[in-house]
């Protein structure tokens, strides 16, 4: 897919977001963390080539490299490829929807894919929290957009990706919902709790924790 455009923000002091503006007319966000025992790549976007500039971007750091898919839709998973000998996490739902889902997203959505896309699983699943205490990353469990969606908090730098749970812009800030109303709603009471005052998602800009609230308000 030729026309896709690179944006790379500095979120606080370890963090970037890799945002591609996809000529059809949404943004796609890939977010770097630097800890400092691993390296933590959420998403890995449309394909080889769309994940490549991460992989650039860190290419001289000799940390192990840590991927996190927040759930099974195809534009969060098409780069896992590039990571086949690197530890990829999900919750144990999101593998075992890409598995029987694979295809069927392939099929009707390859005209988005950037390079190649290979199916690659997640090789470490979870059921609620997992958490890696040299750099302050936990992993919780979030269902909201989908049953499978998980969420990333930089305790350290009080940042929270919660995947697709936020709308892709302003104008739409509730997301397309694949559960019961009621099941979002206690993940955003979970967030509401959660500390944090930086919320990044799979397709908005970044948007303080106000924006939750915004949400329940619209409810």
């Amino acid at each position: 897919m030729a026309g896709v455009e690179l944006q790379i923000q500095k979120i606080k002091n370890r963090s970037f977001l890799f945002t591609n503006h996809i000529p059809t007319g949404w943004d796609l966000n890939v977010q770097l963390i630097m800890g400092d025992r691993n390296n933590y790549i959420i998403d890995t976007g449309l394909g080889s080539r769309n994940i490549e500039p991460v992989k650039e971007y860190i290419k001289h750091d000799s940390k192990p490299t840590i991927v996190i898919n927040t759930h099974h839709h195809w534009d969060h998973i098409w780069g896992n490829g590039s990571f086949r000998d690197c530890i990829i996490i999900s919750h144990k739902l999101c593998r075992e929807m890409m598995e029987s889902g694979w295809e069927g997203m392939i099929q009707k959505n390859m005209r988005f894919v950037e390079g190649e896309a290979e199916l690659v699983l997640p090789n470490l699943t979870f059921d609620h929290e997992l958490y890696f205490p040299e750099d302050n990353i936990r992993l919780i469990y979030t269902p909201g957009h989908t049953v499978d969606s998980i969420s990333v908090l930089d305790e350290l730098e009080q940042v929270i990706h919660v995947g697709d749970n936020v709308g892709d812009s302003m104008d739409e800030i509730i997301p397309s919902i694949y559960v019961e109303q009621d099941l979002y709603i206690q993940t955003l009471l979970k967030y509401k709790e959660m500390d944090f005052d930086t919320c990044i998602s799979g397709h908005n800009v970044m948007l303080d924790k106000q924006v939750i609230e915004q949400i329940l308000s619209k409810l």
